[in-house]
């Protein structure tokens, strides 16, 4: 994520930084939650919880992953940094989250879903994701949604096949976790990592290519697999979508397109919208 060709990360960065003040306008002064979706370390939402934090708005803050030690590091860092803030860490998959938060509590609510996350479902998949979205929130919730936009082709590609080679080694790596979790025998030097990108469809597609005619044995399944000379396993779509899909996509889903925030050269988006039922 800290790689140059790796645009996304600092795109993000630079639009929550400028427009965190209009984001905050958006609410109107009402209590509200800002529930975290996939919260991770919330590095890039920090530069909103300080921003809200520090000018009083009347929130509180709902993290949500599946990941218990990173809410736990989370909320001990918060409580140093942001003293005071009313931190409610929800380790839970999305849905179950989304409807337990619906179910005990009645504040209005900001929902981020950051990262371009949403890059990583197929349209259709997307689409559906978002339906069950809106149907676990509120008339007039807002969803901040961040997304990746078609450009230039080249620099997409670089940005998931980078010169240094360490989104090639991010993939070897599942080879890897197959050997030491499921007890695999991959030899790693006979893979190699591609990625395409289709600048119609607005898909990136990785894959991991068998450099030769291999078998490989998965202990914990104990069964045998056979590879032909560049047979290729499929393990990650990423999408990009122009301005003009993005607000169909909000309007499809139930969604009222309030605003969209980009970064200086229009490579991404946080789009806000709000509920409409």
């Amino acid at each position: 994520m800290e790689l140059p060709e790796y645009y996304l990360t600092n795109c993000e960065w630079e639009i929550l930084g400028k427009y965190k003040q209009d984001i905050l306008n958006q609410i109107n002064e009402q209590p509200f939650q800002l529930v975290d979706l996939g919260a991770g370390d919330a590095k890039k939402t920090k530069l909103l919880l300080e921003h809200f934090y520090q000018n009083e708005a009347p929130f509180s803050y709902v993290p949500i992953d599946i990941n218990r030690d990173v809410l736990e590091e989370l909320e001990d860092s918060l409580n140093k940094e942001l003293p005071g803030l009313e931190t409610t860490p929800v380790l839970a998959e999305y849905f179950d989250a989304l409807k337990w938060i619906n179910e005990t509590q009645k504040q209005k609510k900001l929902v981020l879903f950051l990262g371009s996350n949403i890059g990583n479902f197929s349209k259709k998949a997307a689409a559906s994701f978002l339906l069950q979205m809106h149907d676990s929130l509120n008339n007039g919730d807002l969803l901040l949604i961040g997304i990746d936009l078609k450009k230039d082709p080249y620099r997409i590609i670089h940005a998931y096949s980078d010169s240094k080679g360490v989104t090639a080694a991010f993939n070897i790596n599942l080879l890897r976790r197959i050997n030491t979790e499921l007890g695999g025998d991959l030899d790693l030097d006979k893979w190699t990592h591609f990625a395409n990108y289709n600048p119609v469809n607005g898909a990136v597609k990785s894959y991991l290519i068998s450099c030769e005619s291999q078998d490989v044995q998965i202990n914990s399944l104990n069964k045998t697999f056979h590879f032909e000379a560049f047979e290729a396993i499929h393990t990650e779509y990423s999408y990009k979508y122009s301005l003009n899909e993005i607000s169909t996509m909000a309007v499809q889903c139930g969604f009222e397109e309030v605003k969209v925030y980009m970064d200086k050269k229009s490579d991404f988006s946080d789009s806000l919208w709000r509920v409409v039922k």
